[in-house]
């Protein structure tokens, strides 16, 4: 999995030939990972699908832009060899209703039979449960992020027991107020088992 180009905001032609580069040296198939929130720059459709086109060293696309209709116009055009994979755990039940074909998440890591779950259900079309699990989970993800990522995740995942929480700095654990408010909606997740 590869971000595109970070600080530097190249435009969509940049993006393309950084993305074409990596293919040529990479030792496996690539996943582009469009993360603009952290990059700064965001893979336009029509640049992943350019690049699809380009070569099947394209695997997929981890689509984090949050933009709903972005991801439906890759799903809408892809070759068969790109998978779409939701990046944005929050929206990961619309994209599959749409066509995605899964997801590479965050929540997973501290709730993985819940997201997982969500995600069985949406892309077996049982979008009544698939839209329960994800309201389920729907007041954890702001916590997750409000002090920045990994640092709500691993916060989450210490509370429940599966590792300390232990972070290098500049990254630090999650203030104890937010801790608290993160404790309190995960023990309103049902059938969660720390």
């Amino acid at each position: 999995m590869s971000s595109s180009p970070a600080y530097s905001k190249p435009p969509q032609e940049g993006i393309y030939q950084h993305y074409m580069r990596v293919a040529e040296v990479a030792p496996r198939p690539l996943i582009i990972y469009n993360v603009p929130g952290r990059t700064s720059s965001n893979v336009h459709p029509e640049t992943v699908l350019r690049l699809a086109e380009a070569t099947d060293r394209f695997a997929a696309v981890k689509e984090a832009s949050g933009v709903l209709d972005q991801a439906a116009q890759i799903l809408k055009h892809r070759p068969d060899h790109l998978a779409v994979l939701c990046g944005d755990d929050p929206l990961a039940t619309a994209m599959i209703a749409v066509g995605a074909h899964g997801g590479i998440s965050v929540i997973a890591n501290a709730l993985p039979a819940q997201f997982s779950r969500m995600v069985r259900a949406a892309l077996n079309n049982d979008i009544a449960e698939a839209r329960q699990l994800n309201f389920d989970l729907l007041d954890v993800h702001p916590l997750l992020y409000v002090e920045g990522n990994p640092i709500g995740i691993k916060a989450a995942c210490a509370l429940l027991g599966l590792c300390d929480n232990y972070l290098r700095v500049p990254l630090v654990p999650l203030s104890a107020a937010n801790e608290d408010k993160l404790r309190e909606v995960l023990a309103h997740v049902p059938e969660l088992v720390p």
